[in-house]
């Protein structure tokens, strides 16, 4: 997903992260154990210096099985090592924040188990966003809402599935009006134009997964980010998470490119816009990145600390735990 990624590989600059990530004494590559499962997180993440405010949410992040009791889909186009709710609450803790929402993986497929046993081990402290499957009942909604959901993810990343059918993605988010859920959607910026009339048709409020993908590299003023821009502004209820800068932006840490094209759309958007670690960063090759250093990113792109509490705090208890404000 970013979150998912799909094969993501590094080139050219990219390369030079993955040396530098290793020349600091961090795991630099892709990692496989004896049975091929990959792991795309580092062990040892660094402890921000950035404090988030109380309350703080990581809005986007997974859970990987336990595949003993929570199996991999047949079509899963990747298989990582296990990544359960104890290490996500863990690296929560270390990174300083009090929530997480939990978004499910797409090696899980439609079976949510595994994300809403994070939830349910959590003591109320995460929430998810669940895939499902069209014919899904409105009992089976319902099973998922007491759960934890709070909203169905669309994936349009073809490396990722096989499938995407929007009719069939229309009427789920129909049915979930009743029960006050949004639509996350996933894409990339070479098919915005053409999402554009599936996306106005969403009768939910809409959260877009990292922006759509944007090639950060032509800055906030490129042909993808005023796209984006223009997204935003067709409809006042499409949100959006200004994450994964370890995926969009090919030259690695600062992410200088990353944060000059992303601030601006923080500062412009201060209520509609969220943030995520992205852990444990599916599929992630040749770099693993640091989820400390990813925080310390937080007053780059958003920097005051308004800005960091509509980002961190207030912006996603409106959507995951509206009843708490």
């Amino acid at each position: 997903m970013c979150g998912d990624g799909g094969r993501e590989r590094r080139t050219g600059r990219g390369r030079d992260a993955a040396h530098r990530a290793q020349a600091d004494g961090r795991e630099g590559v892709r990692v496989k154990d004896e049975a091929g499962r990959i792991r795309s997180w580092t062990l040892d993440p660094s402890k921000p210096r950035y404090t988030p405010p109380p309350g703080a949410v990581d809005a986007h992040c997974h859970v990987f099985g336990p595949m003993a009791q929570f199996p991999f889909s047949p079509k899963a186009k990747y298989l990582p090592q296990d990544a359960g709710p104890d290490a996500l609450f863990a690296l929560r803790e270390r990174l300083g924040f009090a929530r997480n929402v939990i978004v499910q993986a797409s090696c899980h497929g439609t079976d949510n188990r595994a994300t809403l046993n994070g939830i349910a081990a959590s003591n109320g402290t995460c929430r998810g966003v669940a895939v499902v499957d069209p014919a899904i009942s409105d009992a089976g909604l319902d099973t998922l809402h007491e759960g934890g959901i709070r909203g169905v993810r669309f994936n349009f990343l073809k490396r990722l599935v096989d499938d995407a059918p929007k009719d069939k993605f229309l009427d789920i988010a129909r049915r979930i009006q009743r029960l006050g859920w949004h639509v996350v959607v996933y894409f990339e910026a070479d098919i915005l134009e053409e999402m554009k009339p599936f996306l106005a048709a969403i009768p939910v409020p809409v959260v877009i997964d990292h922006m759509g993908r944007p090639d950060v590299r032509q800055g906030p003023d490129g042909a993808d980010m005023a796209a984006f821009r223009a997204l935003l502004d067709s409809r006042d209820d499409i949100w959006t998470k200004v994450t994964c800068p370890d995926r969009l932006d090919p030259a690695g840490p600062p992410y200088a490119d990353f944060v000059r094209s992303v601030r601006p759309l923080v500062e412009a958007y201060p209520d509609r816009v969220l943030w995520g670690t992205d852990w444990p960063h599916p599929n992630m090759e040749e770099v693993l990145p640091d989820d400390g250093a990813l925080v310390d990113l937080i007053p780059a792109i958003a920097p005051t600390a308004e800005l960091q509490h509509k980002l961190l705090v207030d912006n996603p208890m409106r959507l995951y735990w509206p009843e708490a404000l």
